[in-house]
């Protein structure tokens, strides 16, 4: 069952997905964010599979969150913002482990959002919150409706603002998500969970 949009509820992870343009709407959503954020901040950014990124780095100057790659059965712990590899899909584990998958691409992804999404969702139910920002493709849109219909929250980039508004509409095409908001409101509504 569903809870109405503006019920309170309890948030125990934050799964985010982007693709083109991710980077600079990701510095408005974490920028805000302190050591002492309670939740940990799972992010599939579309990247090329091969060669290392400098995500965690440039990430870790935006924001007071610990940020990392994430590893193969790491724990998940709050006030991290985690990565998913290049080349690798990144999941939940329903002991709230990370997992790593060379498994084929999703939405000619991997990373996909789509596989963090439905196994947060797994993992996670209601308590996961799932946010799908600007992006060129449909990756993320079943993910988080998979969110949605754990009776998790669920939350897209405004179209008008996205920098591309293919993947905020993906997911407006395929259901009603709780909030169709601009960043800096996203940015709010995650401080917020807490």
């Amino acid at each position: 069952m569903n809870l109405p949009a503006n019920a309170p509820r309890h948030i125990d992870a934050i799964a985010i997905g982007t693709s083109a343009g991710g980077l600079e709407a990701l510095s408005v959503l974490v920028s805000g964010l302190e050591a002492g954020f309670r939740l940990p901040l799972l992010v599939v950014q579309h990247v090329p599979p091969s060669g290392p990124t400098q995500l965690a780095e440039i990430f870790q100057r935006k924001t007071g969150l610990r940020v990392k790659e994430a590893d193969e059965k790491e724990p998940i712990e709050g006030g991290t913002l985690y990565f998913a590899p290049p080349g690798y899909h990144l999941l939940v584990e329903q002991d709230r482990t990370l997992s790593l998958s060379q498994d084929e691409p999703v939405h000619f992804s991997r990373p996909s959002i789509d596989v963090l999404f439905e196994s947060a969702a797994d993992a996670w139910g209601s308590a996961v919150a799932g946010v799908l920002l600007t992006g060129a493709n449909e990756d993320g849109a079943a993910g988080l409706e998979a969110i949605h219909l754990a009776g998790g929250l669920t939350v897209v980039q405004d179209p008008a603002e996205a920098e591309i508004d293919t993947m905020p509409r993906a997911a407006l095409q395929r259901f009603t998500p709780d909030h169709v908001l601009p960043l800096r409101r996203i940015a709010q509504l995650l401080r917020s969970l807490e």
